[in-house]
């Protein structure tokens, strides 16, 4: 059984579409090598990005083994196993674990919310009988939510439960888990998918993260990391506040996720139309989105900017000496006026 950690930063990738719906998978190697070439740590395939529900069980195993053909080794990969219930979430356990895959991630039962007992009886029953490492997948806005005791309970129970992958955002609900569970378990990884709170996470402890934007930008979020990782807080701090706009803009200016899969496509990838059919207006909005974004990357280098170019940001501009001089001028006066000079 594997015992290193699962660290670093695993890119929930998404799926390009052909254009009648089926999975593109020339477009989806590429894809994966442009993914490692910047600087990913692993890839996690079959996550809420990569949009895991809208596949058959046969296309999500097609998916791991082209991104597993592809990867050759060259980074672990995390791969989402959660199926409709647990005998059959146990076969693509045993399926990914023939594929030589490192771990695998498996969301709480949802659409039946379950009691924190029940939900502690599904895990116990995949990690007693599952071949492959698993993380546990908390994400509470979509599935039963895993609480502190049932992680500690099963982090002591099951050995082949070695992670928990946390997608609330909850940074105190983390630092509970990981009080709760690092003095037993020193090898059990936390792993955060809030990319807005990534450096935080970090620096309580978190190993590492599972960020949707570590898709669109895998530079900045292995940058984010290294700079965290190694204590350069200032630094850190302002690439931070860089993926938070970024991210905030994919994520609540269109219906999730294709926000990140306009911005795939600004990164130069035909990742095609979703299989979720989208309204008039969802259209009307992507289209002004793909021109904030394409701004957004182009700021930092990544793509060019639109036709009719963007924006001046107010921070970035250079004064007018001109226009300085008239206003200090009236500031002077004003003084004056007021006796204050």
């Amino acid at each position: 059984m594997a015992t290193q950690r699962l660290q670093g930063i695993f890119t929930p990738n998404l799926v390009p579409y052909l254009p009648d719906g089926k999975i593109n998978e020339p477009e989806l190697r590429k894809y994966v090598d442009w993914l490692i070439e910047r600087g990913v740590h692993g890839l996690y395939p079959n996550g809420s990005t990569g949009e895991f529900t809208r596949f058959t069980p046969e296309e999500r195993r097609r998916i791991v083994a082209v991104i597993a053909d592809q990867t050759r080794g060259r980074v672990p990969i995390l791969a989402g196993a959660a199926e409709a219930n647990v005998r059959e979430t146990i076969a693509a356990c045993e399926y990914y674990a023939s594929l030589g895959i490192r771990a695998v991630a498996i969301v709480a039962p949802f659409y039946y919310k379950l009691s924190p007992a029940s939900v502690y009886a599904y895990f116990k029953e995949i990690g007693d009988n599952t071949p492959i490492d698993v993380t546990l997948y908390n994400i509470p806005m979509f599935a039963s939510p895993i609480d502190v005791p049932t992680i500690q309970r099963l982090s002591e129970e099951c050995e082949r439960i070695v992670a928990i992958k946390d997608s609330s955002g909850d940074i105190p609900h983390m630092v509970r888990m990981i009080q709760a569970v690092r003095p037993n378990r020193p090898e059990f990884a936390f792993l955060t998918g809030w990319d807005a709170a990534l450096m935080p996470m970090l620096l309580i402890g978190c190993d590492g993260g599972t960020n949707a934007s570590s898709g669109v930008v895998p530079e900045l979020t292995r940058k984010l990391y290294d700079l965290t990782v190694s204590h350069r807080i200032d630094e850190a701090r302002k690439v931070q506040y860089d993926l938070i706009r970024l991210f905030d803009t994919m994520i609540y200016s269109a219906e999730f996720p294709e926000g990140f899969r306009a911005a795939v496509n600004l990164r130069g990838f035909k990742m095609g139309h979703g299989r979720q059919p989208l309204s008039a207006e969802q259209r009307t909005d992507l289209t002004t989105l793909s021109n904030e974004l394409q701004c957004m990357l182009a700021a930092h280098g990544f793509t060019d900017q639109p036709v009719g170019g963007c924006p001046i940001d107010p921070s970035a501009a250079t004064p007018n000496p001109e226009e300085v001089t008239a206003i200090v001028q009236q500031v002077v006066a004003e003084l004056r006026r007021r006796g204050l000079m």
